[in-house]
């Protein structure tokens, strides 16, 4: 009896001490070494640690399970990198609402960091989940938290940010230097920026491990990697650590060994054991087989080329020396020669390689035709759950699997290549060839008749005609100074009679409206639909560029914020067929006194947002880079809703691979919208489209044209914005029919600060469009101050400013030369 009794009075004093343990600290409060703090249901604690054979001391949070054996399991440190060096170590929180780390000299040795908050209305709270917050006493917002700094470990319901407006890659977290020492070590893990997200490890600068993309929420290559995924509007995602069992206690760690552990509590042996490891075999060595090469742990050797690649180095090969891989056998084509195409071989069930390209394709076949339409692409996969992905670089990091896990990958190769899989004996030889001949003979007859109607159709619009004159124009090719050979390729196409009666003759009452290169018609097709259809004007001594050049980009380009092109006209006169958009162009409506009342804020707001998205997907996200290089109220359309399009590519610039510039000798543009460098030097890039914006953006903000300004004292919009900006005076700059609210005027009002910032006088002053968004969304806290407008000295008007070539915003330049 008297050891039961024993027994629940030392159960008592334990509950009692779990009751009462500290779980949070005030502002008056201290937490002093070797004090701790223990979250509600004593999961976790925080509190001063030394690791294993160093007198260092730093602050940490633990598990608590793990403490009771020996062994502290830290998930967190927040001193890492200046640890004390005695036991008089105290947390608390400062003055200014921080949560900091003081030593035996009372110095600030590590601090959250935060702007200044009122001390006295701050708690610091250890939750259940190994979060560190620091919150607000009266309103419980969260000020800080610790989820946003992992170190080593990642804990259930921590998440993080695939943004491409931050860099091509996001480093999460840092090893620690060795067992004893949790400063940075040379490993990290973190995410790549573009679509679909991977997870990778580096050592130093050194690629060490890859996940493989994320198809749902299991990664390609590892299906222990289980995440939540969320996506937004504007390309950003958002990955969490998922935990299928709530009473398991599991975390993700990276060693200092260099190596991506899943660690689990073990309660019947009192100790965390490695569930999974990215180390598991030697194909977990990122490209261990090198170029083109494949993995697959079960084989000897383990490494082998794709098929139609050999062994770049024969002799290292046979060493088992990969890191070389392998290179092509035969040399693609790209085309049809005779009845001789390239076709892609298919690789089974792999981890598919790195550095892929996503594209918005629906269907593995739409993926596969413009694989094979593109010189440059190599290969593609297609997964459901992921879509359409391509590859344009060496093929590197590829893993076989055994299971059936994994994604089919197919590599293009010559027609020689696939032709050599035929069997040597047997009757299967003859069925296969019997096959190949079937397959080649309904190719070659399919090829006879596209071609025969292509033929059929050009002479129909009678371009033979055109032909005869100039045999040069044979294909519609089209070349300048600053252009690459431009084609048409494959789109609808309409009779000219078709478009004239859709038009009824091109009546003015149809026009929608008038640019430099032609005039804008409302149609109706015989099936009944509306359309938009653009007429190049035949005076016009640039209209064949440029309609090749859109014809060419918006083909190939799909964005709800992008105008949808339906198909063309091509013979003596040359039309472009677009989808109608009901509202007409922005500027019709946004300049017109009586129906610019009708925007409220919240609908030019989604206007910006729609334009903005359109950008990111030109500039970045798109399988071709494009400039826009005429971004201006009178090219943003509008649909039944209000949502904007980008349209007129006419005088779009695509750029490849590493391209990110370049010059030319003939500016095209409008007038007021064009960036300094392109105007005065004819040097453009991405940040000459994002100048244009911010005067778009100021143009909506205020109601007013750019080129509306006409007194001495203000030369143009931009020069009056940044007069009012010195002035501290730019609530005066906002439309005066918006009514807002008090959250809406600090949104126009950032929208005001993020266009000066576009029309900067430098280009690299100027964001990028994935900035824009985080800066427009008000995701960034602070802005950066503007410097001095391009554009905005004084200048005589002169009659060449009021109208060129007739564009409908009041100024087109062309055939300006340069300097």
């Amino acid at each position: 009896m008297t050891y039961l009794y024993t027994q629940m009075f030392f159960l008592c004093l334990l509950w009692c001490s779990l009751v009462s343990a500290q779980t949070s600290l005030n502002n008056t409060q201290s937490l002093r070494d070797p004090s701790t703090l223990v979250s509600s249901n004593a999961i976790f604690k925080l509190g001063f640690f030394s690791p294993a054979n160093s007198t260092n001391r730093y602050v940490g949070i633990w598990y608590n399970v793990s403490e009771s054996d020996g062994e502290l399991e830290v998930v967190w440190v927040a001193n890492r990198n200046n640890p004390l060096n005695d036991s008089f170590g105290v947390l608390n929180i400062s003055k200014d609402g921080n949560l900091q780390i003081l030593n035996g000299e009372k110095k600030i040795i590590w601090s959250s960091n935060v702007p200044a908050y009122e001390a006295d209305n701050s708690v610091v709270q250890l939750q259940d989940t190994g979060n560190l917050v620091l919150l607000s006493n009266s309103s419980g917002m969260m000020i800080w938290q610790s989820f946003d700094h992992p170190t080593d470990t990642f804990l259930p319901g921590m998440k993080f940010t695939v943004d491409g407006t931050l860099s091509e890659k996001q480093i999460l977290a840092w090893s620690w230097k060795s067992p004893s020492d949790p400063s940075p070590g040379k490993t990290t893990v973190g995410l790549t920026t573009r679509p679909p997200p991977d997870v990778y490890l580096w050592d130093g600068d050194r690629h060490y491990w890859r996940s493989g993309p994320l198809d749902g929420n299991v990664f390609i290559g590892h299906d222990s990697l289980i995440v939540s995924l969320v996506a937004d509007d504007v390309g950003k995602v958002y990955l969490g650590f998922s935990q299928a069992n709530q009473s398991e206690m599991l975390h993700f760690a990276l060693t200092y060994d260099g190596a991506l552990v899943k660690r689990k509590w073990d309660g019947g042996s009192r100790r965390w054991t490695n569930e999974w490891n990215s180390q598991q075999s030697e194909c977990d060595v990122y490209g261990k087989c090198g170029a083109f090469g494949r993995c697959n742990v079960t084989n000897s050797p383990i490494c082998s080329c794709l098929k139609g690649f050999v062994p770049k180095n024969d002799t290292e090969w046979n060493k088992g020396n990969w890191t070389n891989g392998c290179v092509r056998r035969t040399p693609l084509q790209c085309g049809i020669v005779g009845s001789k195409v390239d076709g892609f071989w298919t690789t089974k069930l792999v981890k598919v390689p790195d550095n892929e390209v996503w594209l918005s394709f629906n269907t593995v076949d739409e993926c596969s035709s413009w694989c094979l339409s593109e010189c440059s692409c190599i290969a593609y996969a297609y997964y459901l759950s992921i879509g359409c992905m391509v590859w344009n670089t060496s093929l590197i990091d590829i893993d076989e699997f055994s299971n059936n896990f994994g994604i089919n990958l197919f590599v293009r190769l010559a027609h020689s290549e696939l032709e050599q899989e035929l069997p040597v004996l047997g009757t299967r030889r003859k069925s296969n060839r019997r096959k190949i001949i079937a397959v080649t003979m309904t190719l070659t007859v399919v090829v006879i008749f596209g071609v025969s109607m292509w033929l059929c159709r050009q002479h129909g619009m009678r371009v033979m005609r055109l032909s005869r004159k100039n045999p040069r124009q044979r294909k519609y090719m089209v070349k300048d100074d600053d252009a690459d050979d431009i084609g048409i390729g494959e789109l609808s196409m309409f009779e000219f009679e078709q478009l004239v009666n859709a038009t009824d003759n091109f009546q003015d009452g149809n026009k929608l409206g008038r640019g430099g290169f032609g005039t804008v018609y409302k149609g109706k097709l015989e099936d009944g639909k509306d359309v938009a259809i653009k007429r190049l004007s035949k005076v016009s001594g640039q209209g064949l560029r440029e309609f090749m050049t859109e014809v060419l980009v918006i083909s190939k380009l799909q964005h709800r914020n992008l105008v949808r092109l339906l198909g063309c006209c091509v013979g003596e006169e040359k039309l472009l067929v677009y989808e109608f958009l009901p509202n007409n162009s922005l500027d019709a409506l946004l300049f017109d006194r009586h129906r610019g009342g009708s925007l409220d804020w919240k609908t030019r707001f989604n206007i910006i947002q729609g334009i903005c998205r359109g950008l990111l997907y030109l500039h970045r996200d798109s399988r071709l880079r494009i400039i826009h290089r005429d971004l201006k109220s009178s090219n943003i359309l509008l649909d039944d809703k209000l949502n904007p399009k980008i349209s007129d590519f006419g005088m779009a610039k695509i750029f490849g691979g590493s391209e990110d510039h370049a010059d030319t000798k003939t500016v095209v543009g409008t007038y007021g919208y064009m960036s300094p460098e392109y105007a005065m030097e004819g040097r453009f890039s991405e940040k000459s489209d994002i100048f244009s914006f911010g005067v778009l953006l100021l143009e909506i903000v205020t109601g007013r044209r750019n080129t509306s300004f006409k007194d001495e004292e203000s030369l143009s919009l931009l020069a009056h914005a940044w007069k009012k900006w010195n002035e501290d005076d730019i609530a005066s700059l906002i439309d005066s029919s918006i009514t807002n609210s008090a959250i809406e005027a600090d949104e126009i009002l950032r929208c005001i600060q993020v266009a000066l910032l576009c029309v900067q006088e430098l280009p690299e002053d100027r964001p990028n469009i994935s900035t824009i968004i985080s800066m427009i969304d008000g995701e960034a806290s602070t802005l950066p101050r503007p410097t001095q407008p391009g554009f905005t000295l004084r200048r005589n008007v002169s009659r060449r400013d009021e109208d060129v070539n007739g564009s409908i915003n009041r100024v087109s330049l062309s055939n300006i030369s340069g300097r």
